[in-house]
């Protein structure tokens, strides 16, 4: 078993602190990776602070993983020693039902394991995730990371990118299309890249006039302020797609309102009950759909990768020393970065 270098949260109010455990022995179709960077995201801080009241502490965070391959088990195959790769937010998952059998293991019919504070199938012991030097993860779960890819900033796209492209693909947004982005987070920034090379026309809904610059610096068409009615009964009935990238209650009535008829609402941010209510008119009197959508299955985020690749896409980012991960939890909170911090685990290795 090899020692391993972390951080983690013991409990609701530690905070993250360095931490050892050891990761397992390889499986037949095990790739240990060493990683490189680890993307944080907002779900990392609801699992450190247990707001949704399901963590297993020690808590290892951490799914937004890119590091080399330095062993393989005796079955694998897909990757080799040296090989840059990627770990999103699942390792496992039953991989018998239709949804696994469709390349679709984030809709696992038993529940897919998380990369980190998920019970492996094999031992139930609760998984650790990429705040930590090394990673032990089935072949399956391990994609492949394009050299095109500048590696830090490719990391988010694990999580982030493949959270908004999965929809868009889904959805057959392409050319002659109107999205509406709603939010200008890290998911936001990625949906309006994606959508715009995917050859939609897209505006962002922002509450600040602040981040009207930032939006089309970020490829936007267009900029709705939502707190401005005017603006926004200005573009009623204008969109065939709103991805909604907000992961707080807000009130969704207003965003409805600027479909198309047979137009859809996607929820990729939001995990909550959705407060206010809903009025039921806004989607009966248009035939319009309210969807959700969560991350994607492994084949789906290669496919991400690829396209990132390919169209030059990356995240915006803000790389960070481990050593300061308790203040960039507090500066996420007031929406202050730009757009995704990464963890250079140099600075684990060294510490």
């Amino acid at each position: 078993m090899a020692n391993t270098k972390a951080y983690a949260a013991t409990s609701p109010t530690s905070g993250l602190a360095p931490y050892s455990f050891n990761r397992r022995e390889l499986r037949p179709d095990d790739v240990r990776i060493e990683i490189d960077y680890c993307g944080v995201c907002h779900t990392d801080i609801h699992f450190v602070e247990n707001d949704w009241g399901m963590s297993e502490y020690p808590v290892v965070p951490g799914h937004e993983i890119i590091g080399r391959v330095t062993a393989v088990g005796p079955e694998v195959t897909s990757h080799k020693v040296g090989d840059l790769v990627g770990v999103g937010c699942m390792v496992d998952s039953c991989r018998t039902c239709t949804a696994c059998e469709s390349g679709l293991e984030q809709y696992c019919a038993e529940g897919m394991t998380g990369t980190y504070n998920g019970v492996d199938r094999h031992d139930g012991s609760i998984t650790f995730g990429g705040y930590s030097t090394q990673v032990v993860v089935s072949d399956r779960f391990v994609v492949r990371v394009p050299e095109k890819l500048d590696p830090a900033a490719a990391a988010p796209i694990l999580c982030a990118g493949i959270t908004t492209y999965s929809p868009l693909r889904h959805f057959g947004v392409g050319k002659g299309h109107k999205v509406g982005v709603i939010g200008m987070g890290g998911l936001g920034h990625m949906g309006v890249k994606f959508a715009k090379a995917l050859g939609a026309e897209v505006t962002i809904f922002t509450r600040s006039e602040s981040k009207v610059g930032e939006a089309k610096k970020q490829g936007a068409d267009h900029v709705v302020i939502s707190t401005d009615d005017d603006q926004m009964e200005a573009v009623a009935d204008t969109f065939d797609f709103m991805l909604d990238t907000v992961p707080v209650q807000h009130d969704i009535n207003p965003y409805l309102n600027c479909l198309k008829f047979d137009g859809t609402h996607i929820l990729v941010g939001l995990l909550e009950p959705i407060e206010p209510t809903i009025q039921a008119a806004q989607l009966v009197g248009k035939r319009r759909a309210l969807a959700g959508s969560l991350i994607g299955g492994m084949p789906e985020t290669q496919e991400v990768l690829d396209f990132c690749a390919e169209h030059g896409i990356s995240c915006d980012i803000e790389v960070l020393d481990i050593r300061n991960i308790n203040e960039a939890y507090e500066r996420m909170k007031k929406g202050d970065v730009k757009y995704r911090f990464v963890i250079d685990t140099k600075t684990l290795r060294d510490s």
